[in-house]
């Protein structure tokens, strides 16, 4: 009787993870037609898969933007590379306020998944983190960050 019991349990576990496969690969099926679907009806979700640049400006507190320079040319460019992210160049503004604590980049990413997954692995990067730790050592040099991403035109040399 045991016995019998034992396999009756066995069969109804089987049965209930083949049901719970069952559901979820319908599930991915189901999302991941969704996701095909949406990408054609909508061609900007599709134009995200390509190729995109990210603008970003970064603010320096008072006095350090030649240690955020300095963080920029010793270290992060290395670190950036090495996760998978291009930098296109840096600026520095030469008027007003700007010039005194502004810093311009662009970086280049396959795609925008991929520039999420190379911010994801930069700030995880345990090389990253001691260098943010010295470079704050004397308090913070970073006062602000703007991004934007963007595509370029069909007319744009930087394709």
């Amino acid at each position: 009787m045991k016995s019998n019991q034992s396999a009756k349990t066995r069969i109804s576990l089987t049965a209930d993870s083949t049901a719970k496969r069952l559901k979820l690969s319908a599930f991915l099926a189901a999302s991941f037609a969704y996701v095909l679907l949406a990408a054609l009806l909508n061609p900007s979700m599709a134009q995200e898969e390509g190729k995109v640049f990210e603008l970003r400006t970064y603010t320096a507190t008072p006095g350090n933007l030649d240690n955020l320079h300095a963080r920029f040319r010793d270290h992060t460019t290395r670190i950036f590379r090495k996760h998978g992210m291009e930098v296109v160049a840096y600026w520095a503004p030469t008027d007003g306020e700007d010039a005194e604590n502004k810093l311009v980049y662009v970086l280049e990413h396959k795609s925008r998944a991929a520039a999420e997954a190379s911010w994801q692995a930069f700030i995880a990067d345990p090389e990253w983190a001691e260098v943010a730790a010295a470079s704050n050592a004397n308090g913070p040099i970073l006062a602000g960050i703007e991004k934007v991403f963007m595509r370029a035109t069909d007319y744009s040399p930087l394709q």
